[in-house]
């Protein structure tokens, strides 16, 4: 079976089986930009996962929590304080819309979609190219699970992988 051409991206459930229509796949992100457009909750959880997979971390938000500003400080990750501008995408490998504002989130996927870049929009991840699972290491061993626009059940399945994970004392 061949999608059209003209296909809305991510759009064939005729194509999808029982599980989560997403693709997984582990990104080698070291020494590549990854843009984080927001300074919330959201990018708080996910900037520190981002740096220490090796990403370059870009920030661009007006405001930010104190512990992303406390990695800008530092010089762990840079912020430009101010609003999201079309044209902040350059040079990104990977991108995430987490900001409070619809618009602007629409607008990041808009600009991804036509650079051909992978993005998460944390507001409605199915307007996004991207999810980010949710993820656990234990003994050495890293687990992510993905559902269908369902994070509390993907915490709860990640769980019981990190369990199993300990459990066979690997």
């Amino acid at each position: 079976m061949t999608v059209p051409h003209d296909a809305e991206p991510g759009a064939n459930p005729s194509l999808r089986g029982s599980g989560s229509p997403a693709y997984l796949v582990g990104l080698l992100l070291s020494g590549r930009k990854v843009l984080v457009v927001g300074g919330g909750r959201v990018a708080a959880r996910r900037v520190p996962k981002l740096v220490n997979s090796g990403a370059r971390v870009e920030l661009i938000a007006p405001d930010v929590l104190p512990a992303l500003a406390t990695l800008a400080e530092d010089g762990t990750i840079s912020w430009q304080e101010r609003a999201y501008r079309n044209g902040d995408l350059d040079g990104a490998w990977y991108v995430m819309a987490a900001t409070d504002s619809a618009a602007v989130n629409a607008a990041v996927v808009a600009e991804s979609e036509s650079r051909h870049t992978f993005c998460v929009r944390a507001d409605r991840a199915d307007f996004g190219s991207a999810w980010t699972p949710a993820t656990g290491e234990t003994a050495g061993v890293t687990v992510a699970a993905v559902t269908t626009h369902d994070p509390l059940r993907a915490r709860r399945i990640r769980d019981r992988f990190l369990a199993v994970v300990r459990d066979e004392g690997l």
